[in-house]
């Protein structure tokens, strides 16, 4: 369980040891917190705190990826050093196999029959891997059974 003192403790202890490239990734972080926390009108729970960690590293990669596009070499290794922080704060991610259990589950528990019904499962699945899987590789997923599904029961 991750809390915004643990953020706060870390960050201090990046500051004491020099660490400047985890030293700004924290204070990045606490700002993002400080903000929903001003929005929300009070303090984070886990859920919201993981949600920023989450965005944080999506950002990286999404940046990664442009500077591999732009011929940007020079700017990969310390986002891979902020992605590698951000990281520890964010649970294991769930392996295929994992994934596809809980998505039959979901398309056994809420009964959908097609595609159509696609936001009844994602509602059901979404709460269990909640920061453990992408949201659109779930969709995807989802959207790949339900066909199988469909095209199973016309043979």
């Amino acid at each position: 369980m991750i809390t915004k003192g643990d953020i706060e403790t870390d960050l201090k202890s990046a500051m004491k040891s020099g660490e400047k490239i985890r030293l700004n990734t924290l204070r990045l972080v606490l700002t993002e917190v400080k903000l929903a926390e001003v929005a929300k009108k009070g303090p984070l729970d886990e859920n919201a705190l993981l949600g920023i960690f989450q965005k944080q590293a999506k950002m990286r990669l999404e940046t990664i990826a442009d500077a591999k596009k732009a011929g940007r070499e020079d700017m990969i290794p310390s986002l891979d050093e902020e992605l590698a922080i951000l990281k520890v704060y964010l649970p294991e991610p769930l392996s295929d196999e994992e994934l596809n259990a809980l998505v039959k589950g979901a398309i056994q528990q809420s009964q959908a029959q097609g595609p159509q019904e696609m936001g009844k499962v994602m509602k059901v699945v979404m709460p269990q891997v909640q920061g453990r899987a992408d949201g659109k590789a779930v969709s995807e997923l989802v959207r790949a059974l339900l066909t199988d599904l469909v095209s199973s029961d016309d043979e």
